[in-house]
């Protein structure tokens, strides 16, 4: 078509190029560029200036002294755990990135956020995936009230934002920003221009009038949000929506927070009338925990200010293969691999004819080295067909040389640990050296090093 040119523009930085490349350039990220269509200005013309709604060149700086917060500076969504991930509320004029696959319950989480806020806040829901008729339906099915809630299917970013000016909502939410294009660009809904664009003029609009807006976005095939990274950089909150279909628990994590930790979880229960917080989450993931087999430790995990205790279960078995399998589900490859190759080497265990496979319960991912203790436990118990005592939790870093490092708030996670009914805490050495810690119901064994904890298991039932 006349005046129209195809470009491939990075998904990670933006670089424009006329042919494909399998490397960028300019980050150095390989197969990021992605196909687009760009309008050509004709010879002599003036290129278009783009207009921002906060560059209305009637901007003036203001004195920081002189400033003032709004009296609704954060507002309560009506679900504690999304309030904990986003750092005590919706912020006033935020722009929120909700991410996810499909199915996992995004549209469900924001229509209870509607029924929450409704009665305080007038929210205009964009819809660009379902219907009226299909929004109604599940607004019944979940028992949402929506009093002051607003359902508008459209597409065309213009329209949104007109119509936004015309009813002037204090929550505004798209679902999806994939399927919102702009008429000043030329090319389909989704492509990294119009992704890029649409999602720029809603952020303007959120932060001169006051505007807190949620965007949803897709997830393609390597778990990422779908469209150019730079979208993550432009809001000011990354929230991931984690778990799998078949399990009944979805996990929110903030990737991204400008307004609060990037450590907090959410965790909810799907059910029959939608999502359903769950305030205990230890007693969720030790639910149904197996008794006197090997291969089982506990261990607590901090995920920002929440302390949580998990179930690690590892599985040793003689490989046939000449090469073993080692398999990770929640825990990190090269972390498992690096612990192994400690306890080969200081204990001189033979995991090498042995096929390993470590897995956290309850769909929950493990990244803190405090971890480390527990899983070393669990592999040298699966391999040997010794016993971990049922009301033994362990906390510690391993080091190159087998020696477990001190951690932080030990405090918190032992407390965390007897209200569950544990008994006995593996601890560093270290944490102990200086201070003398004494939580009542619980005994707290400081070891040096893992050969120490081989005292501690106990031979397992032939």
């Amino acid at each position: 078509m006349k005046g129209l040119k195809t470009v491939y523009i990075c998904t990670e930085c933006g670089y424009k190029s006329s042919k494909w490349m399998g490397k960028c350039p300019n980050c150095g990220g390989w197969n990021s560029f992605a196909e687009d269509v760009e309008q050509v200005a004709p010879a002599g013309a003036d290129k278009p200036r783009r207009v921002s709604m906060l560059s209305s060149g009637e901007n003036k700086a203001v004195g920081f002294q002189e400033m003032e917060v709004p009296t609704y500076m954060r507002q309560k969504t009506g679900l504690a755990e999304l309030d904990r991930v986003l750092g005590g509320g919706l912020v006033h004029g935020s722009a929120v990135l909700l991410s996810g696959e499909p199915g996992i319950g995004k549209s469900t989480l924001l229509m209870q956020i509607c029924d929450a806020l409704g009665s305080t806040r007038k929210i205009l829901y964009v819809s660009g995936e379902e219907s009226g008729g299909q929004l109604k339906l599940r607004a019944k099915r979940l028992g949402v009230v929506g009093s002051s809630l607003l359902i508008l299917t459209e597409t065309n970013i213009e329209n949104i934002l007109h119509e936004a000016d015309s009813v002037r909502p204090d929550v505004l939410i798209i679902d999806s920003i994939q399927t919102v294009y702009s008429d000043n660009v030329n090319s389909t809904p989704g492509s990294v221009a119009q992704v890029k664009e649409s999602a720029l003029l809603l952020i303007n609009k959120a932060k001169a009038d006051g505007i807190s807006v949620i965007m949803v976005g897709h997830v393609n095939k390597e778990g990422s949000i779908a469209g150019p990274k730079v979208l993550e950089h432009m809001v000011d909150a990354v929230l991931y929506f984690e778990g799998e279909r078949q399990q009944s628990y979805r996990i929110i994590r903030a990737i991204k927070n400008r307004f609060g930790s990037t450590n907090e979880i959410g965790v909810f229960e799907m059910g029959d009338k939608g999502l359903i917080e769950v305030e205990n989450p230890s007693e969720m993931l030790l639910a149904g925990r197996p008794k006197n087999i090997s291969g089982n430790c506990a261990v607590c995990t901090l995920e920002g200010t929440r302390p949580l205790i998990a179930e690690i279960q590892a599985l040793v078995s003689q490989t046939p293969f000449p090469a073993p399998r080692r398999t990770t589900n929640g825990i990190d490859y090269n972390r498992m691999c690096l612990i192994i190759a400690v306890l080969e080497k200081r204990l001189g265990l033979k995991f090498y004819q042995n096929d390993v496979y470590l897995n956290v319960i309850g769909g929950l991912r493990i990244d803190e080295p405090a971890s480390d203790l527990s899983v070393a436990l669990a592999l040298i118990s699966s391999l040997t067909d010794r016993l971990i005592p049922d009301d033994l939790i362990a906390v510690g870093e391993l080091g190159l040389a087998g020696e477990c490092r001190a951690v932080t708030n030990l405090e918190q996670r032992v407390k965390e640990a007897a209200r569950l009914g544990f008994t006995k805490a593996i601890v560093p050495y270290r944490n102990l050296e200086k201070r003398k810690l004494e939580i009542p119901g619980i005994e707290l064994i400081p070891i040096k090093g893992i050969y120490e904890t081989l005292r501690l298991l106990t031979p397992g039932e032939k």
